[in-house]
């Protein structure tokens, strides 16, 4: 079952984005892996491939497709997505507002209750790091 998640504008220029500057063949998609972890309540990993793996459903959000495991997909029902673009801090963000605050104040830096960031200079084109100098 694919969950009910807002995509807000700015995520979907994002994950176009990566898709588009890939290098993959048309069809290709956006893999989101979403766990629970860390203060905000959500860890994530994403990349742009070819096809679903086995075991992905793929949700369709205006002919973009992405690619979803089982656990994303329960991860991110009732779920916002969105991309924040700050001078420290560049993203996807993800909104739960079933999600409870963090009772947390270990980090001034912390993200709000119910955000997962991701930094944009983790990206890369399909190339391992080590490649990329």
């Amino acid at each position: 079952m694919l969950p009910n998640i807002q995509i807000t504008a700015a995520a979907d220029k994002f994950m176009r984005r990566i898709v588009r500057f890939s290098g993959l063949p048309e069809g290709a998609g956006f893999r989101l892996l979403v766990s629970e972890g860390g203060c905000s309540g959500y860890n994530a990993e994403f990349s742009a491939e070819p096809a679903p793996r086995e075991g992905e459903q793929t949700l369709d959000h205006q002919g973009l497709k992405i690619f979803l495991p089982a656990e994303s997909r329960l991860l991110l029902d009732g779920v916002t997505m969105d991309f924040a673009d700050t001078p420290t801090k560049s993203g996807l963000t993800f909104v739960n507002p079933k999600q409870s605050a963090c009772a947390c104040s270990s980090s001034a830096d912390a993200a709000p209750p119910g955000v997962a960031r991701i930094e944009i200079g983790s990206i890369s084109r399909g190339r391992p790091a080590s490649l990329l100098s």
